[in-house]
């Protein structure tokens, strides 16, 4: 029991310092069944009896994944029982999701998982979802991005506190690592399960976890300290730079519909720091989609707008966004109106290759025999599709949206059409001329790059060979094509 009141001390303590909850908060506990997460369960239940009236719901996702999927959810049910905690259960069948959604399995789970938590939230009324992410897990995340080239908010890590869809998401095991966790429940006797897939290094993090920091520590038997107390350091930052770039915009920045402006003279005289940030900013504010807002693209504003020649130009930023030079003004907008966008192109082998000059895209095919096709996830940098090539009949039409347009997906019976689509993802009126259409020879829509594809020609047990579509800035393109 001394452990568990040393844990429940640091949790408390971090709870108060970062607003992770109040008396009578209702929290929904994600529960994968593993150490981590039956020991926040227990925590926060020790915690809700004996120091702050918390309610709690136990929530569980069955990914079915693996054969002991349903067993391990049935002895997370049953911890919930013990505990008399309500308990909820969600069962998604990952596998034909990815095919539907084009995600890998990994972002296809976390999508589904924190749809589910969230939902569940919403129905019990709760404040907030606790996730049991643990400073091992932080550390992990920050070397990652830390190789992937991240700025200050990526290196910040996990937040201990953040607002999806009114729900706060909350970690209040930042702090605490895991040996202390699969140690309470050995000490307590807390049944566990172990995943084996933990252990299969194809998966980066794992390769980085059983990999990389112990070739690390060879170094600096303290690397995982090092990179926590880096979060720790950067979060309180960077979000100190964020407060300051928002008092910026404010001061600076005209806004109009579609269409953010200010003035170079303004801008010169602030800090470099702060005139990256606000760029991204704008950026941010001007489209939901920030994805595509790397370094290079922010950084070619910046210089562009610090020079004094020449004094106009025009730069494409991705996802339906110019930034322009008109002598002293600095202009971001979105780029041409809907209905000024109209193309149509045709696909097929052995010219597996279009430029879609309009929306600045490249859009490449390939055929892969099955055992020589590995599923690439949305760490691949690209927008993807894969398709049984003996069931999708070619050539392919890329075109424009036309009024009217459907598309049969996974799960419906009938079409759904494509404007519905692009309002329930919340995709600005703005961005959706940019999104190309894909359609085989029978005029079906097979896919919307980034959004969804159709239930055409899916890959399955019997595909003898994949056809991978892939959708990539032009500017990358070239790039891959003429390395320098």
């Amino acid at each position: 029991m001394e452990q568990m009141n040393e844990l429940v001390e640091s949790v408390l303590e971090s709870a108060a310092e970062h607003g992770l909850w109040s008396p009578h908060d209702t929290i929904v506990v994600a529960v994968s069944g593993g150490p981590d997460s039956v020991a926040l369960l227990h925590i926060l239940h020790e915690i809700s009896l004996n120091r702050m009236p918390l309610t709690l719901i136990c929530a569980h996702v069955n990914h079915g994944f693996r054969p002991e999927s349903v067993e391990e959810a049935e002895s997370v049910r049953a911890m919930a029982g013990r505990l008399g905690l309500p308990f909820e259960l969600a069962e998604f069948d990952i596998p034909s999701l990815v095919k539907e959604s084009g995600l890998g399995p990994e972002g296809a789970a976390r999508e589904k998982r924190y749809q589910f938590l969230i939902d569940t939230a919403h129905r019990y009324a709760a404040r907030s979802v606790a996730l049991a992410h643990h400073a091992d897990d932080q550390a992990e995340t920050v070397l990652m991005r830390l190789l992937r080239g991240s700025g200050p908010s990526g290196l910040a890590g996990m937040r201990w506190k953040r607002t999806e869809k009114k729900v706060e998401l909350i970690r209040p095991f930042l702090r605490i690592n895991k040996t202390a966790l699969v140690s309470l429940c050995r000490q307590e006797g807390l049944p566990y399960a172990e995943d084996a897939s933990n252990l299969m290094t194809e998966y980066r993090r794992n390769a980085v976890r059983l990999k990389l920091i112990p070739a690390l520590e060879a170094y600096n038997p303290q690397v995982r300290q090092s990179l926590l107390q880096l979060s720790e350091i950067i979060q309180a930052e960077d979000e100190y730079m964020e407060a300051a770039a928002e008092k910026y915009f404010n001061e600076l920045v005209l806004v109009e519909p579609g269409k953010y402006t200010m003035q170079r003279a303004l801008f010169t005289a602030i800090p470099s720091a702060l005139q990256r940030r606000l760029i991204k900013l704008i950026l941010n504010y001007l489209s939901a989609d920030s994805s595509s807002l790397d370094f290079p693209k922010i950084e070619a504003v910046r210089r562009g707008t610090l020079q004094d020649y020449p004094t106009v130009w025009s730069l494409n930023m991705g996802g339906g966004l110019i930034c322009m030079r008109q002598y002293d003004t600095i202009v971001f907008s979105s780029k041409l109106p809907q209905q000024q966008l109209s193309y149509t192109y045709r696909l097929s082998l052995p010219h597996p290759r279009i430029e879609i000059k309009e929306i600045g895209k490249v859009l490449t095919m390939s055929v892969l025999e099955r055992e020589n096709f590995t599923v690439l996830g949305e760490d691949s940098g690209k927008m993807l599709a894969w398709f049984d090539s003996g069931e999708l009949v070619l050539p392919l039409t890329i075109r424009s949206r036309l009024p009217g347009d459907t598309i049969r997906v996974m799960g419906l019976n009938g079409s759904k059409k494509v404007k519905d689509i692009y309002i329930d993802e919340k995709i600005p009126s703005s961005e959706r001329a940019a999104i190309p259409l894909v359609c085989d020879d029978l005029g079906n829509i097979v896919w919307i790059p980034g959004v969804r594809r159709s239930m055409h020609a899916a890959v399955g047990r019997h595909t003898a060979s994949v056809l991978l579509l892939s959708l990539e800035d032009m500017e990358k393109s070239e790039e891959a094509l003429w390395p320098k």
